[in-house]
């Protein structure tokens, strides 16, 4: 990207990255724990690609329960809407954005400007309405994450490795396809393994680990401290978030960080959040046995909505862990918090905080969930805050109506 794009904004102005209420609702499970902006999507988080196209810092505008750990700076701002994934025409529709102006795509929210004292975005509708020209990237819908996941690793890719070396590959029982396109950062450590960027780039983060006999396709992502255990096949359009391990079989699949799938066992056309933990064997089904379009759990109708997708895995929510040998079935969603294990195909939707599976759910109660959430931080040198514990606990709450079984306790 030209430098010379770093000056589109007022020096004065920083970015601040709204919540859409129009969309967030169909983003849950993965936004009641953080603003649509800390969402992974490629490489980079979102806030990440606005942060390294435009040159200016982030800050949120999200939900008062996520505030304080998403803080949100004052002053002269440009609100962006957080579910815009940018690229230099991003930059460009937002260049001469004037202070009575709001750019719209259709009916959405895209980007205006906030000055001192304005705590919301309620004035909007008194601006002048510009509609962008074309049509912008937007994650609207969960599964959004991993559609447009192949197209923002080569985009991030570019934007990271822009002007810079790769690190060399020494290895000589690794055979790389297309180096060209292939970028390795200071620290990772490769094992006889196959990496082929034919049909797209491989992007192998900082102090990150590939184990001997591992086969991996790109457009991939291997985000800093990652490792990828021996014998795993790693399909395209897939990312694998910082502080994660991954081992089997993965195919157009964002993992955000902090989790982990490590051994055998298939994931396809999905999403872990963070904290996430797949048993032994694990399995999740991505394609109907009839092939009709997969339909999901909708948080904003309260039931199943079609997707219009033929592939569509599972969604799980932040601290969700899985037993060995578990079964999700085409579709699943799996709310914050829940730990499922047992025989058989769990339901399509699980809500936060169940424990269980097949044979019935029960309440993963607060106090023993947040024992195990300590627990597994510490493992990774990281403390589970009072701030942490607020935002978990809101969650708990929000999500108790559909926990439908203590209704009837």
């Amino acid at each position: 990207m030209d430098s010379g794009r770093l000056f589109y904004f007022c020096p004065m102005e920083n970015i601040l990255l709204f919540d859409d209420p129009s969309i967030r609702g169909s983003l849950l499970p993965f936004a009641f724990t953080r603003p649509i902006a800390d969402f992974r999507v490629g490489i980079l988080k979102i806030s990440e690609k606005w942060e390294k196209r435009s040159g200016k810092s982030v800050s949120f505008l999200t939900q008062d329960y996520l505030q304080k750990k998403f803080p949100r700076a004052e002053g002269h701002l440009l609100a962006i809407n957080g579910a815009w994934l940018p690229d230099e025409k991003s930059l460009e529709a937002i260049e001469n954005l004037k202070e009575d102006e709001s750019l719209f795509f259709g009916k959405i929210l895209l980007a205006s400007k906030i000055q001192p004292g304005e705590s919301n975005l309620s004035y909007v509708a008194e601006k002048n309405v510009i509609q962008i020209q074309g049509e912008p990237t937007l994650i609207q819908k969960t599964w959004n994450i991993f559609q447009y996941n192949g197209s923002e690793i080569k985009k991030d890719f570019e934007l990271l490795t822009k002007g810079r070396k790769s690190k060399e590959l020494t290895d000589p029982f690794t055979k790389v396809y297309n180096p060209e396109q292939v970028f390795i950062e200071e620290g990772a450590i490769i094992k006889a393994a196959v990496l082929n960027a034919e049909a797209g780039p491989i992007y192998i983060g900082k102090n990150t680990e590939i184990q001997e006999g591992s086969l991996i396709r790109g457009p991939f992502a291997l985000c800093d401290h990652s490792t990828v255990n021996m014998g795993a096949k790693l399909r395209g359009d897939t990312t694998v978030g910082p502080h994660s391990k991954v081992g089997g079989e993965i195919s157009n699949s964002v993992i955000f960080g902090y989790s982990n799938k490590g051994h055998e066992g298939f994931l396809g056309n999905s999403v872990l959040g963070e904290w996430c933990n797949m048993g032994a064997d694990t399995n999740t089904s991505n394609l109907k046995n009839n092939y009709a379009p997969v339909k999901l759990w909708d948080y904003t109708r309260g039931g199943f909505a079609n997707t219009g997708l033929q592939f569509c895995g599972l969604m799980m929510g932040d601290h969700s862990k899985c037993g060995i040998n578990t079964m999700f079935n085409t579709g699943t969603v799996v709310g914050v918090g829940a730990n499922i294990f047992g025989d058989g195909f769990p339901r399509n939707f699980i809500p936060s905080f169940a424990w269980g599976g097949a044979a019935g759910l029960s309440t993963f109660q607060f106090p023993k969930f947040e024992e195990t959430a300590k627990a597994v931080m510490a493992r990774r040198k990281l403390e589970w805050t009072d701030t942490e514990a607020e935002i978990f606990q809101k969650v708990f709450d929000l999500s108790r109506n559909y926990r439908i079984w203590e209704k009837n306790s």
